[in-house]
């Protein structure tokens, strides 16, 4: 078996953005030389997930929406306030562990012949959560 193993590093300069990563896997794909196999790409920070779904802007924007609604950001610390405990850390980032939970970790995906395989409008993201600093996504593709 053989294996190729990446580190892809992102600076988002906002606080959250979804970033196509798609091509970046297809290279690594065809730089592993694997025909039939899986891949595995992951989110190395708690703050930031991995997703398949449409390169479609108008659906990233109700993430965008959908996400706020269900876990807005709030700085403060007093959940009565719509704060979080969390903060009490001294950071302001809980909101963006709870979307992070919601978006997942990471996402598997087959190699067939040296491609992904791939429904035919499915795209592989990068989504952040709380940016502006440095961050990496683990890619790890193992097969034949």
């Amino acid at each position: 078996m053989k294996s190729l193993t990446k580190e892809l590093w992102l600076d988002i300069p906002q606080r959250r953005a979804i970033v196509s990563i798609h091509r970046e896997i297809e290279d690594l794909v065809a730089e592993s030389g694997i025909q039939d196999g899986l891949i595995l790409v992951n989110a190395m920070h708690i703050t930031a997930s991995v997703f398949i779904n449409d390169n479609e802007s108008g659906l990233h924007a109700d993430y965008e929406r959908w996400l706020e609604e269900l876990v807005p950001f709030n700085p403060g610390t007093n959940p009565a306030s719509g704060g979080y405990l969390h903060n009490r850390t001294g950071e302001d980032n809980a909101d963006a562990h709870h979307k992070r939970q919601i978006m997942g970790r990471e996402v598997v995906v087959a190699i067939t012949n040296g491609k992904m395989h791939l429904g035919p409008w499915e795209h592989i993201f990068y989504y952040e959560f709380d940016g502006r600093r440095r961050k990496r996504v683990l890619v790890k593709i193992i097969g034949e």
